[in-house]
């Protein structure tokens, strides 16, 4: 969602900006009952204001994807922020992903909606004529900020999930608070906040438009009840995870596995036939795969982020790992003069293979080539990002195509059903679903353009290992593995050994030897970095309430 709207929020009336309290951010005090009554726009605005506090995924971490926070890829530029991460002495004062005040704006936002629309339908038929046109716009308005307010519950709900899955338990607001109220509130646990958000879905879902598309194109974009239900299915699929289920409470799991079936049974959703296409141009918002994205617009700004330094204009970027590279299956025997022929055909559709064509070129990442390890800024792993991005964007001419983030697609509710299921009861009961795990992840393995062989697993730890790989291939570069690792406590192992790249040389004129080596060696200190720290400044304000995570 564009940030378009008019922002409500000025900075802190204080004597040092340093000292405000993330909740006592002040509203604008121009918004009176007598503005708001006045027309259907200002209402709207404010309904509108929270989603301006919906982050990007194309711009989390150094105005990139956050693929480098994980194992699937490196940033090119070694003075990155991202670095913090990757070398662990990211810390509670300095932490290049912090969003912990911005959020809570955000809530501040859905809070100040809710109290100030709670008698909308009168509002709005205060100073003008309700039977003009037969009432019919009145009645659209009333329509549309009662949708509006079915939403900001789910966006409260959705800033709640992004802080939970970051730090753990957070105090929980519901109301917008003033200076005169107690601001130094202590964190609710982790599963008090998970429940807050389950019961905001649950009563607020059936308050929401089904299909902005169809009722009005202009609006689509906002919550529906099927991305409400897909938010839902992720925070129940980390909660019943390892990391916030240590005792394996098996009951949730099988509430996971139901919220995803949920979103499975409104018969809305399918696989797309092209998974390369899908997170291009309009089909990042409108393909049947999609339950809900971020518009973006017409950009370049990923394009000259990470296309090749060899092509004009680019940056090179994100550049994946040998690591995720090595995770594609080989579909025949492999050859280890071309290592990339015969393998799951989404690792050409995500990835920028040695001796490849794109950007209009062939890409040559041996010694000697355009794109040599060599040459400054090139790649440090030996490969480019393809996913999200346009091929053959002049960026010279600063030519731009649509980009839609995409938050929640139907493949991953498939996998999040088929991981709670077999957790729940093992990868080919359906309890009375009609759907096995095997058959969900299947699903996802047989999509049109994929049609790699079904999984081979005998037992529950086997299918557990194959629906993690998927993930990680599936879902690649789309903020997931990194919360994955997490959530399994797969972290201080995948997360703590080096990254690993690959050596192109030119043996003839055709043939190529391929060498991994170590780009880095990457740290993950356990148990600490399980959580992210609350920032230090929020603990020095509250005057001892906030209780520090362990280890930070």
């Amino acid at each position: 969602m564009k940030r378009h709207y008019f922002i409500l929020f000025a900075v802190c009336l204080m004597i040092s900006v340093s000292s405000c309290n993330y909740l006592d951010t002040k509203i604008d005090t121009q918004i009176t009952p007598e503005i708001l009554n006045a027309d259907y726009s200002k209402l709207a605005n404010l309904g509108y204001a929270p989603y301006t506090y919906i982050r990007n995924g194309f711009y989390l971490m150094d105005n990139n994807i956050p693929a480098a926070m994980s194992d699937e890829a490196e940033q090119t530029a070694s003075t990155s922020n991202v670095q913090l991460f990757n070398d662990g002495s990211w810390n509670a004062y300095n932490n290049p992903d912090n969003p912990y005040s911005y959020y809570y704006q955000g809530i501040r936002a859905a809070n100040f909606f809710l109290e100030n629309s709670a008698n909308y339908k009168s509002q709005l038929a205060q100073n003008r004529d309700t039977l003009s046109d037969g009432g019919n716009q009145y009645h659209l308005d009333v329509a549309d900020i009662g949708w509006m307010r079915g939403e900001a519950h789910i966006l409260r709900a959705f800033f709640y999930y992004d802080l939970i899955k970051r730090y753990g338990g957070v105090p929980l607001v519901t109301k917008t608070l003033s200076l005169t109220d107690n601001l130094d509130l202590p964190r609710a646990d982790y599963n008090t906040i998970v429940d807050f958000i389950v019961s905001e879905i649950d009563n607020y879902k059936d308050s929401l438009q089904v299909n902005w598309t169809a009722y009005a194109a202009g609006k689509d974009g906002r919550f529906t009840k099927g991305a409400a239900l897909a938010l839902k299915s992720r925070v129940l699929l980390y909660a019943a995870s390892p990391l916030h289920n240590p005792n394996n409470d098996l009951s949730k799991w099988a509430a996971a596995a139901k919220a995803a079936h949920d979103v499975i049974a409104l018969n809305k959703y399918s696989l797309s036939s092209n998974y390369q296409q899908l997170f291009l141009l309009s089909n990042s918002a409108t393909d049947l795969e999609i339950i809900w994205s971020i518009r973006t617009g017409a950009t370049n700004s990923m394009e000259k982020a990470n296309y090749p330094i060899g092509t004009p204009g680019g940056n090179s970027g994100i550049t994946p790992s040998q690591n995720l590279v090595s995770e594609y299956e080989y579909t025949a025997t492999p050859n280890p003069a071309n290592p990339y022929a015969n393998r799951d055909p989404r690792l050409g559709y995500s990835i920028v293979t040695n001796n490849s064509t794109w950007n209009g070129r062939t890409i040559e990442i041996y010694p000697g080539g355009t794109d040599s390890r060599d040459n400054a800024n090139t790649s440090r792993t030996g490969y480019y990002l393809k996913k999200f991005l346009d091929d053959n964007l002049y960026l010279i001419q600063n030519q731009t195509v649509i980009h839609n983030w995409v938050m929640f697609r139907y493949a991953e509710i498939l996998l999040n059903y088929a991981e709670a299921m077999n957790e729940a009861y093992g990868p080919d009961q359906d309890n009375g679903y009609g759907l096995t795990a095997r058959t969900a992840v299947n699903m996802v393995r047989n999509r049109t353009g994929v049609k790699m062989p079904a999984v081979v697993a005998a037992n529950q730890s086997e299918m557990r290992d194959k629906i993690k790989h998927e993930r990680m291939i599936e879902l690649a570069f789309e903020d997931h593995r990194y919360w994955d690792l997490l959530r399994w406590k797969d972290a201080e192992v995948a997360l703590n050994q080096p990254l690993i790249g690959i050596k192109a040389d030119m043996n003839g004129t055709a043939n190529f030897t391929y060498t991994a080596f170590n780009v880095e060696n990457r740290v993950f200190v356990a148990p600490k970095m399980y959580y992210y720290p609350i920032p230090q400044t929020e603990i020095n304000k509250s005057n001892g309430v906030l209780i520090q995570n362990q280890g930070w």
